[in-house]
């Protein structure tokens, strides 16, 4: 029997991990870093276009339109990146979710526990910010969810243009965090921006969601062993459920998230052969990552944040509203807040304490880049106002000063911390080295690294 008197264990609020965790992380970190890169190339872009002499030609880009109408999918090209191709990053967001909750670091309760509250804090405190600066402006008020996402592929850009050795402790933190204010972020999404709800077509969406759900369960080990017969099959049957959920008022972003939860994250002696290796979640995110951070988010930062600024005055103009005020203090200030303060409280109210080897300053660095919203705060700015009005302008306005601004204050940190990190980073080698772990996985550049393997036997998910 345990005493009573004893004190109760405490554990670290941010933690290492499982080795195999921090590998698989770092990983994902590695794909992002140039994903990242070429989303801050294709923005930039996109802001020197719409502010030059030749910004006609950007928005007639932007706003040419192609699709069937009878399917409700004669949209504008700016439309299809947004509804279209930011399906295929809400497709790997669920995988990622779902790669969590099955076999990553959330099934864990006290694990998870602690990235859940900060993320669950930092949409809570920046929108209430956002809310408090425009209280007098209701017009405002619908674009109170702007300030609450996270963009992990910008942020990840971020940590490879400063140079940071930042212990796995706080990547892992950083990605479960950002996985959790994705999922807020969908629920967002689908709850207060779905307008004009058509149950026809969402009811009709479940007939090949099912479909999909069921080959993708019957059939791992085929798609997984085969990649064209992904494309063939698959990818038609998806493409159908993300038009009918498109013509049912939902985003139809939600339709990439509901397909990623339907692959199977673990193999099963149904799907034939060995039970060890990689799950189809963990294939197709190695095959389809490269398509969302290469192309289909660059090409949505394209077309959604070439803001014409209007000059210095234009400029000025955005800085004195309160919409784009309340989202850089949502963004700068808020997400900061909500996340440090929150573990903070964890740390005060339950048996968890910080790692010992970071400081409250780390986190800070971790939470202001969570300040960078970008790639979802553009898509629900859209979403929240007209796009190609002044509200809707002003909002992309914030976003962007607010994310760079965000970049900026952590880069300050995490370079000022960068020796620490290079420490701690020399310390977690010597641990592997000790523990008998091959430095080939460090540096593995294979598709799935070695040591990854599922170890949850023939369970069905």
């Amino acid at each position: 029997m345990s005493d009573p008197s004893r004190p109760t264990p405490r554990r670290p609020a941010v933690g290492h991990g499982s080795y195999g965790e921090a590998l698989r992380i770092g990983e994902i970190l590695r794909k992002e870093t140039v994903g990242g890169i070429i989303l801050v190339v294709a923005a930039t872009i996109a802001i020197v276009w719409a502010n030059s002499p030749a910004a006609e030609s950007y928005f007639a880009l932007r706003d040419v339109r192609l699709g069937y109408e009878p399917w409700h999918l004669n949209l504008s090209l700016g439309a299809w990146a947004a509804d279209g191709l930011l399906g295929i990053f809400f497709f790997l967001v669920g995988l990622e979710l779902k790669r969590e909750i099955v076999a990553g670091d959330l099934r864990s309760p006290g694990r998870a526990v602690v990235p859940i509250a900060a993320a669950v804090g930092g949409v809570i405190v920046p929108a209430l910010i956002y809310a408090g600066v425009n209280a007098s402006h209701p017009d405002n008020l619908g674009g109170w969810a702007i300030p609450t996402a996270t963009d992990i592929a910008f942020a990840v850009a971020v940590l490879a243009i400063v140079g940071s050795h930042l212990p796995s402790s706080l990547r892992i933190f950083l990605l479960t965090l950002a996985v959790i204010d994705d999922l807020i972020a969908i629920t967002i999404i689908a709850v207060f921006y779905t307008d004009d709800l058509q149950l026809t077509p969402l009811l009709w969406a479940v007939v090949p969601l099912a479909a999909y759900t069921f080959l993708a369960q019957k059939y791992r080990r085929f798609f997984g062993l085969r990649p064209a017969a992904a494309w063939f099959i698959l990818l038609p049957i998806g493409f159908v459920a993300w038009a009918l959920v498109h013509a049912s008022g939902i985003h139809a972003t939600i339709a990439g998230v509901l397909l990623g939860f339907a692959v199977p994250v673990i193999r099963s002696q149904a799907s034939g052969g060995p039970t060890a290796g990689p799950g189809l979640s963990e294939i197709f995110e190695h095959r389809f990552r490269p398509l969302s951070t290469g192309f289909a988010v660059p090409v949505f930062a394209f077309f959604s944040a070439g803001v014409a600024v209007g000059g210095a005055e234009g400029l000025a103009s955005a800085a004195r509203d309160p919409l784009t005020i309340g989202i850089v203090l949502g963004l700068v200030v808020g997400k900061p807040i909500g996340i440090v303060g929150t573990t903070w409280l964890l740390t005060r109210l339950t048996p968890v304490e910080l790692d010992r080897s970071l400081r409250w300053v780390d986190l800070t660095g971790i939470a202001l880049l969570a300040g960078i919203g970008f790639t979802v705060s553009l898509l629900i700015a859209d979403l929240s106002f007209t796009v190609g009005g002044e509200s809707n302008d002003h909002a992309k306005v914030g976003i962007l000063a607010a994310s760079v601004l965000a970049a900026l204050l952590a880069s300050v940190i995490l370079v000022a911390r960068n020796k620490r990190y290079r420490a701690l980073e020399a310390e977690e080698r010597l641990d592997a080295d000790a523990d008998g772990i091959p430095d080939v996985y460090e540096h593995d550049e294979s598709p799935i690294a070695p040591g990854l393997e599922d170890t949850e036997g023939t369970a069905r998910q």
